[in-house]
């Protein structure tokens, strides 16, 4: 763990939020945690009791665990002492506007500032702020303390050694941190994301599967496939000793016809409806909690699996991808 990072404020205790404190925890910093929900203390109670066997099989040390995350009454009492701010607000632009506008005043000047924003690029919420060259995004996936995948995004006033900065934090507490060039609605990861739920939606709409068929599908081909090479390395290797070349040659007329009948489904109410049925059908009669906690199993011995394969996550050695 850098030195230079010892105290971490989690701004917002939803899921996210919660995950974040969880992790940062793990790592042996002193996390202190703010959001106006009435039952904040129980709700990390029950979070760090649930991550704790999750980051001890991920070889951490979660002894005291609970003694590191602190409860601050506030905004201002979390980033007081804080090294780094970990923002997880409503995706709304001006609600993060008005935030960051009160953490560049209260929080230390030397305190990197990050966003788990999902899809609102930091410059949307900075232009008008006198000090955003320590903001910039830091989107995770749920949840975070188990999935590894960070995306660094600078904004447009953002300055170079917050990136580097940043880089070197998230690699701290083991996540795998993949710079952007560019800010885009989404980022890449939720683009790709909403990419395949769009055909996905649309395959479920034409009969062709059932959102659980669906999901059979990708997990036992593409999601298995693309957990170990990623698609551009698995379209390289598709391609056979000719690699992306003959993949490209050889099947790209077909693949152009493929992708000139992708569905475009109609987000109405009615399709959502329906929508909303089928996955109740196929999931509803089980509780959330013993879905997400079996997701979280797989997805820990997937990458332990990655792990013992000598293929860490860890693939991006760069500052920027």
């Amino acid at each position: 763990m850098s030195n230079t990072h010892t105290t971490v404020a989690v701004i917002g205790a939803g899921t996210i939020g919660l995950s974040w404190a969880a992790l940062f925890a793990g790592h042996g910093l002193q996390v202190r945690v703010t959001d106006p929900r009435p039952d904040l203390a129980e709700a990390v109670d029950t979070a760090l009791a649930e991550a704790t066997p999750q980051l001890a099989r991920q070889g951490l040390d979660t002894a005291g665990l609970a003694d590191r995350v602190h409860l601050a009454g506030d905004v201002t009492d979390a980033v007081r002492h804080a090294d780094v701010v970990q923002e997880n607000g409503p995706e709304n632009a001006a609600f993060k506007r008005e935030l960051f506008t009160t953490l560049v005043r209260e929080a230390p000047s030397h305190a990197l500032l990050l966003s788990s924003s999902s899809a609102i690029p930091s410059s949307a919420f900075t232009e008008e702020l006198d000090d955003a060259g320590r903001i910039l995004i830091g989107h995770p996936f749920n949840p975070p303390h188990l999935v590894p995948l960070v995306e660094v995004v600078p904004g447009r006033r953002t300055r170079e050694d917050s990136v580097t900065r940043a880089v070197d934090f998230y690699r701290s507490v083991g996540r795998v941190p993949v710079v952007e060039r560019k800010e885009i609605p989404g980022f890449v990861g939720n683009r790709l994301q909403n990419a395949l739920s769009r055909e996905a939606i649309h395959l479920v709409e034409q009969g062709v599967v059932s959102p659980s068929e669906l999901d059979a599908i990708m997990v036992n081909s593409l999601g298995l496939r693309w957990s170990a090479v990623g698609p551009f390395l698995g379209a390289h290797l598709g391609g056979g000793p000719g690699g992306y070349r003959h993949m490209a040659e050889h099947i790209g007329p077909s693949m152009q016809k493929m992708w000139d009948s992708l569905g475009q489904p109609e987000q109405s109410p009615e399709q959502t409806e329906r929508l909303i049925r089928a996955v109740e059908d196929a999931y509803g009669t089980r509780a959330y909690r013993d879905l997400s906690q079996e997701r979280d199993r797989k997805q820990l011995a997937v990458l332990g699996a990655l792990h013992n394969a000598g293929t860490t996550s860890n693939q991006n050695k760069e500052t920027r991808s």
